[in-house]
Order: structure tokens, then C-alpha cells, then sequence
């Protein structure tokens, strides 16, 4: 007998849209050389590396399994994985691909009590297209 999933992805991606800010990808590009904005890039390390990422941003990989990946440990001070980062009074700007993980993770990080949190609306698709520069390793 087949699994019946009553809660849909796309629906738990709706509902988390409906309580965090999300950020125009044009927006977003502005804000890569404010100091006091770290944009966080929560897509898996293959992903970044064939892809590219945004300068200067933060690589915390989520997962696509898992709902509580590494965001949330580093995240939360009483963590034995706290990062000194998330202490910082600083405007975190997450994104994934599309926009679908970053907002289930700005909902998570908004949740948990960091602030102020936002997502780049479509995610890194949406920030080519807008025309952001991506950097790539060798």
C-alpha cells in the first residue's frame, strides 16, 4: 500500500513564505559588499562547486533529507557546533538553488530567534537572472 503523504513540500514552502521576508534577487545584489549583511548559502558543497556561489558568502549546507541539518547546530549557542557568526548582530540573507530550502531554513532560523533573517526570493537561479556575479573555484 502506498505512502499518503498529507503534507505537501510546496505547501510547507507556502506557509514558510507567508512568515519570513524575502529579498528581490536585485536587492540581494546590492547587499554583498554591506558589512553588516552575511549571506548564507545552505546548498549542498557539489551544488556550490558546479554552480559557483556569491562572493564572500557563507557555505552552511542543509541537506535535503534531514529538516535539522547543520544550520540549526551552528545556529543555536548551546550547541557544541555554535558559530561565532550566529551571534553577531548582523541581517542573515540565506539561499539555496530555487528559494524552496532557504525558505524552510529562514523559517527555521526565524524560529529559533535569529534576526533579522530574509531569503533571496528563487534563490541562486533568480540572482544569475537578476545578473549577480558568481564566483567559481579552480
Amino acid at each position: 500500500m502506498p505512502q499518503d503523504i498529507t503534507l505537501h513540500i510546496k505547501d510547507m514552502v507556502s506557509e514558510a513564505r507567508s512568515r519570513i521576508n524575502e529579498v528581490p534577487p536585485t536587492e540581494a545584489i546590492s547587499l554583498i559588499e554591506d558589512d553588516n549583511v552575511v549571506i548564507v548559502d545552505i546548498r549542498d558543497v557539489r551544488e556550490r562547486g558546479r554552480d559557483g556561489y556569491i562572493k564572500n558568502s557563507l557555505h552552511v549546507p542543509r541537506g535535503m533529507l534531514e529538516f535539522c541539518g547543520m544550520l540549526e547546530f551552528w545556529i543555536d549557542p548551546d550547541s557544541p557546533y555554535h558559530k561565532p557568526i550566529f551571534a553577531q548582530d548582523k541581517h542573515f540573507v540565506f539561499h539555496c538553488a530555487s528559494g524552496w530550502r532557504s525558505a524552510l531554513a529562514t523559517d527555521t532560523a526565524q524560529k529559533m530567534g535569529l534576526k533579522p533573517v530574509s531569503h533571496i526570493e528563487g534563490g541562486l537561479g533568480a540572482w544569475v537572472k537578476a545578473g549577480g556575479p558568481i564566483e567559481k573555484d579552480e
